[in-house]
């Protein structure tokens, strides 16, 4: 899917948008009931709980964490993993761990658990950070217990499925799915480790109750972990649109036939529309009687880009290339 060198130029010369536009986003309804009462029941857990690992998505290493989660269950050793590192541009992963060892997280590691890439690193360190722990009332019980927490859909299941592969060779023992809400309560033990003998508690996604910025939104949404009926698809495939110009990502133009690169999302979903026969007739009242007008099926062209590109051209895309160069969010919330 790439373009000609002559239409690649001219993409890359084109002015694309420097902002995305953020007014009017309403981003309170993005978290939904289950997840304070899930939050709730993790921090009834702790007493079980030896190690923290809290799973991230490595495309937005910087930004979405929820807050809570430090300020709760902070008490515990605590392990960062940062999951689908294959879908991210990892060129600047230096500067991305000395950002976070200056937030106070020295402890992190990127993986990819569909290929148990780095995986293996787990349970050493998990291991390593719980010896320099105390463990108060646990110190008697031989068995260690982990919490895996984090948003939705960053992969949670998927470590703890990958964890069991490499060290039990037993296949699944949690539901995985590529939106977020699969897992909805704390569930119950999971054995991952035979020697040291060890166990991980599965917990539902939970999101910040309030969205830093709107564009910190955002890149959750494209990273799958709020529903996209809930963001919108077609702002969703507008935002889309905008990453994948910014980044020089044009393979969707040869994808779609559109001639050129473009930064207007309704010319673009119009085309795909199209292209795909996602049109709808429409009765349009005039002075002299109704006509039947076809009109674009917008919300179904933006379901199609964005299954289309969101995982495949997005791969080895940085969302939070802007956090890492110093760059303030566009918009902050009150």
């Amino acid at each position: 899917m790439r373009l000609t060198p002559r239409a690649l130029c001219s993409a890359a010369q084109a002015a694309w948008r420097e902002n995305f536009p953020l007014c009017g986003r309403d981003v309170a309804r993005w978290f939904p009931g289950h997840m304070a009462k899930g939050l709730k029941k993790m921090q009834s857990s702790l007493k079980l709980v030896d190690c923290i690992i809290e799973v991230h998505d490595a495309r937005i290493p910087l930004s979405g964490r929820n807050p809570l989660f430090q300020e709760t269950l902070g008490l515990k050793p605590h392990l960062l993993v940062l999951n689908k590192m294959d879908l991210a541009d990892l060129t600047e992963q230096q500067k991305i761990m000395q950002h976070l060892e200056g937030e106070g997280l020295k402890n992190v590691i990127f993986t990819n658990c569909v290929k148990d890439e780095n995986v293996k690193q787990i349970i050493p360190m998990v291991t390593e950070l719980i010896g320099r722990s105390h463990r108060y009332h646990r110190k008697e019980n031989l068995e260690y217990c982990i919490m895996v927490i984090g948003v939705p859909n960053v992969g949670k299941s998927s470590l703890i499925n990958s964890l069991r592969r490499q060290h039990l060779r037993k296949g699944k023992a949690t539901r995985v799915g590529g939106e977020p809400g699969i897992t909805r309560a704390v569930m119950s033990k999971i054995q991952v480790s035979e020697r040291p003998l060890m166990f991980l508690l599965d917990t539902p996604g939970v999101l910040a109750p309030r969205i830093e910025s709107v564009e910190t939104g955002l890149k959750l949404a494209l990273c799958g972990t709020v529903l996209d009926h809930l963001v919108g698809e077609e702002t969703m495939a507008d935002y889309l649109l905008y990453t994948l110009n910014k980044h020089q990502r044009f393979g969707y133009v040869q994808h779609y036939g559109l001639g050129s690169a473009c930064d207007n999302v309704e010319r673009v979903l119009k085309s795909v529309a199209v292209k795909l026969g996602k049109t709808q007739k429409v009765k349009v009242l005039t002075g002299t009687g109704n006509v039947n007008i076809i009109q674009p099926n917008y919300p179904a062209a933006a379901r199609d880009f964005l299954q289309t590109f969101r995982r495949g051209l997005l791969g080895s895309v940085m969302l939070d290339l802007d956090v890492l160069r110093g760059h303030p969010p566009a918009e902050t919330l009150p």
